[in-house]
């Protein structure tokens, strides 16, 4: 138990009374019930007679306290003193998650997982059932297992919040296919083509293979205020990246030949102080791909930087130069990516030797 002294009545010059105690050796100081429901209000009352609705706050708040009652912080959620339920942890959760500088992509799935998980629980506890309940409805193993890391994440956020950790992801990740992402056997016709359908479609192309930068936000938001002064370099700091690290990342010339310095808060495909949309480069995709004669089955936007990849890694054998062109986390993950391409990572000169026979 927390509180270890019955509440006492105090008056400020004003002449409004309060009533305050200890938790874990921090003073606390109330002028209503209203942080534990009650409607009590002492200072509603003429100066006579808010006395003695202090005493009954005091005993109220003590009461509601020694049977285990959530006693929460002033102007937030979380709890001093008591346990709040397992979907008010979840909601905190979300509330810190949304307020993160997190991809609105990644906000959306995480606010659409906690609207399953309110809708499914039939109580303020969050069950085994109900978990099982919400991921049972996806037949896909990628969207079954996309939308279980994003839960592990939030129930990993409500757990750091206070909430009582249970097993509650006991069922495996579901093991998927490989899929080949089919990478440019020629890049110059596609791009070709693409200039004389689109100019900002065609620009986006060549920075997601030329600087391997991610299309739909990284170069979708970027600023001319992100190159250098001769443009041959972009700055990105780690909020506007995936890797959350700060990145310098070489421009070719090829892509500078292409390229006309515009004012620094400016985006430099909308020529506006705000980029376009997140879909905006989905959506001129989609259209291009509809009318293309050279495309193939699988080659999407990403087929460019999955392209540019593997032009790195075949150039100079370098796994370290393929992470740092990536801006991958680790080593492990750009060797998964080059698994993921069907990258040969050994030649018939690398395996076991023996003389003719």
């Amino acid at each position: 138990m927390s509180l270890i002294n019955y509440p006492k009545i105090g008056q400020t010059n004003d002449r409004k009374v309060f009533i305050s105690f200890y938790i874990d050796n921090k003073k606390i100081r109330l002028y209503n019930g209203k942080r534990i429901n009650s409607k009590v209000n002492p200072n509603d009352y003429p100066d006579n007679q808010r006395l003695h609705q202090a005493n009954i706050l005091a005993a109220e708040v003590y009461n509601y306290i020694s049977k285990g009652g959530v006693l929460r912080t002033f102007r937030k959620q979380s709890a001093m003193i008591g346990k709040l339920s397992d979907l008010e942890y979840l909601n905190m959760a979300l509330e810190d998650k949304l307020n993160g500088s997190y991809s609105d992509k990644y906000k959306s799935t995480l606010q659409y997982i906690h609207r399953d998980i309110v809708n499914t629980c039939k109580g303020n506890e969050i069950t085994l059932e109900d978990i099982n309940s919400n991921l049972s409805k996806y037949t896909s193993a990628t969207s079954y297992n996309t939308l279980r890391r994003h839960l592990h994440a939030l129930l990993n956020a409500a757990v750091s919040k206070g909430m009582e950790p249970r097993d509650l992801l006991s069922n495996k990740s579901r093991k998927n296919k490989a899929k080949l992402n089919k990478p440019f056997r020629e890049i110059r016709p596609v791009l070709d083509e693409i200039r004389v359908f689109n100019d900002k479609l065609f620009l986006c192309c060549l920075l997601t293979y030329g600087c391997l930068l991610r299309p739909h936000r990284e170069i979708r938001e970027l600023c001319w205020g992100d190159f250098s002064s001769d443009l041959s370099q972009i700055h990105l700091s780690g909020h506007r990246n995936k890797s959350g690290r700060n990145r310098i990342v070489p421009v070719p010339v090829y892509i500078r030949e292409n390229l006309v310095k515009g004012e620094d808060s400016r985006n430099i495909f909308s020529g506006e102080l705000e980029p376009y949309n997140s879909d905006y480069f989905k959506s001129l995709w989609s259209k291009y791909k509809a009318q293309s004669k050279v495309l193939e089955e699988h080659q999407t936007l990403y087929s460019f930087r999955h392209t540019g990849a593997i032009d790195i890694f075949k150039r100079t054998g370098s796994l370290t130069k393929l992470q740092k062109a990536m801006g991958h986390s680790s080593l492990n993950v750009s060797l998964t990516y080059l698994r993921g391409l069907e990258v040969a990572e050994l030649q018939e000169e690398d395996m076991p030797m023996i003389g003719p026979f």
